[in-house]
């Protein structure tokens, strides 16, 4: 084996260890929000079920592509940092005006799991910006799919 292979051999290990490691030291995210209401993926499933409640997905354009719930709207939640600790709205980008008008109108963030801070921070946006039913899945689409629960691509 060539010299430039082992060196690319390692590079590609090393960014590979350095994503998992990140996945390790990520905190979770808190377990509720002042002022809104946790729901496990049941009670997710059954205000889909009932067309009650609007769902946003926060993750990426291309994970959202690649599945997502049934009728879910994607608004991005884009962090300059990944980490709750850098919560800075001024920072983060998040386009609040593509929520339902209507501030007493159910809606249900999710992302990828209970790591997924995007979930977590659009949810207290859009607190602040006064919509009164605001609803966290928690434990995100990584849940929702383990459950078995149906997805749109």
């Amino acid at each position: 084996m060539s010299v430039s292979a082992i060196i690319t051999l390692a590079s590609i290990l090393a960014l590979a260890c350095t994503a998992g490691l990140a996945d390790e030291i990520r905190p979770e995210t808190p377990t509720s929000i002042s002022g809104a209401r946790v729901i496990s993926v049941d009670q997710a499933k059954a205000l889909l079920d009932q067309k009650a409640a609007t769902f946003i997905d926060v993750r990426s354009p291309l994970n959202y592509g690649k599945g997502h719930l049934p009728g879910a709207i994607l608004v991005a939640y884009k962090e300059r940092s990944e980490y709750a600790a850098s919560f800075d709205p001024a920072q983060d980008r998040f386009d609040l005006a593509l929520l339902p008008a209507e501030r007493s109108a159910s809606i249900v963030f999710y992302s990828d799991g209970a790591r997924g801070w995007k979930s977590y921070k659009a949810a207290v946006l859009a607190l602040r910006a006064g919509h009164r039913k605001v609803l966290w899945m928690r434990d995100g689409f990584s849940a929702w799919t383990a459950a078995k629960l149906p997805i749109e691509q």
